[in-house]
């Protein structure tokens, strides 16, 4: 096998889309690829794959030409083939990306994609379409927007008739449902399985600030929110809008694998808003939300639990603080639903 790779490019629209939603069907969130009508070429799990497609010239398996994705063999009976995937989180779906990378010759010429939300397996009844059925190129981004009106667990993509498709993106938001959440329960307020999201924020270079919201701790140094160094006075910051409105009780503050470059302090302020901000907006209207914890120390890849939090009661959004740049692997803000 060859020791050199190419790895893929990511799409311009998806990296901004990848900084304003989550990709649901990350397999962190728990979504799986449950069943494939063929993937003798290449495993239908591949498809989900948090990391950019590769390619390894000259390595192959027993089935032929190992590929970085999903691929059936060539068809040679009518039909189709396609594969059925479970988000591990129902959410309203607000883009999608198929993406052919490094599939030239093997490529379907076209696609679709189905949804259900059903707690079973859907039945043949229960799908809609969401992506009509689109012509495909190869070794290439194809992203959608979408209908997000109403949330969904299940997604079905037809590729027509057989090929590969190196990773399909679902961009969009978690949809929890809160009505079953007991007001005495504590829980992470602002995690994205509890339907969490950045909404603002004045610098992402080098990660999405919803990272710091995502189950676990931090992987590497990708897998949270890092700022381009800071050449000019002031700080950096970002406005994370809580699940659902709560009283924070307690937080939880990881710099993991920031080791020159963790912020030397951070602040939190919060606030009961009936509306988001608007991102050209948000910088000047949270400047004066009331301060839930003031300029605290912050360490090298290490954990920092705070208790002692000012009482400002309950609140919808929250403004984090760094001073005066740097990265973040995560933050949790648990408290009570209000």
């Amino acid at each position: 096998m060859s020791e050199t790779f190419l790895t893929a490019k990511p799409a311009p629209e998806a990296e901004g889309l990848l900084k304003r939603f989550v990709d649901l069907a990350h397999p962190r969130l728990g979504t799986e690829v449950v069943s494939a009508t063929d993937d003798f070429f290449a495993d239908k799990s591949r498809m989900i794959s948090p990391e950019p497609a590769i390619f390894i010239p000259g390595k192959y398996d027993d089935h032929g030409k190992w590929m970085d994705g999903w691929e059936s063999r060539r068809k040679r009976t009518p039909g189709h083939d396609h594969a059925v995937i479970r988000l591990g989180q129902r959410g309203t779906i607000h883009a999608i990306d198929i993406d052919t990378a490094f599939f030239t010759g093997n490529y379907p010429p076209a696609a679709e994609i189905e949804v259900a939300d059903t707690d079973d397996v859907p039945s043949e009844a229960d799908w809609s379409v969401l992506v009509p059925r689109m012509d495909l190129k190869g070794d290439s981004h194809h992203v959608v927007e979408t209908d997000a009106s109403r949330p969904w667990r299940w997604l079905r993509l037809h590729i027509h008739p057989d090929g590969g498709v190196a990773r399909l993106r679902v961009y969009g938001r978690i949809a929890k449902d809160w009505d079953g959440v007991d007001g005495s329960e504590t829980l992470d307020l602002a995690a994205l399985v509890n339907g969490g999201t950045a909404i603002a924020w004045n610098d992402a270079h080098y990660g999405a600030p919803a990272n710091i919201l995502a189950p676990g701790r931090g992987v590497n140094m990708g897998d949270g929110w890092e700022t381009a160094r800071r050449r000019r006075p002031g700080n950096d910051w970002c406005i994370l809008k809580l699940g659902h409105a709560g009283t924070i009780e307690r937080i939880s503050i990881d710099t993991a694998h920031y080791k020159g470059n963790y912020p030397d302090r951070f602040s939190l302020k919060a606030a009961k808003l009936t509306h988001d901000p608007l991102p050209e907006d948000a910088e000047a209207d949270s400047a004066d939300w009331p301060l839930l914890l003031p300029e605290t120390k912050l360490a090298a890849d290490a954990v920092k639990d705070i208790e002692s939090l000012r009482p400002v009661g309950p609140v919808t959004h929250v403004r984090l603080d760094i001073f005066p740049d740097g990265g973040v692997s995560r933050l949790r803000l648990f408290g009570r639903k209000a």
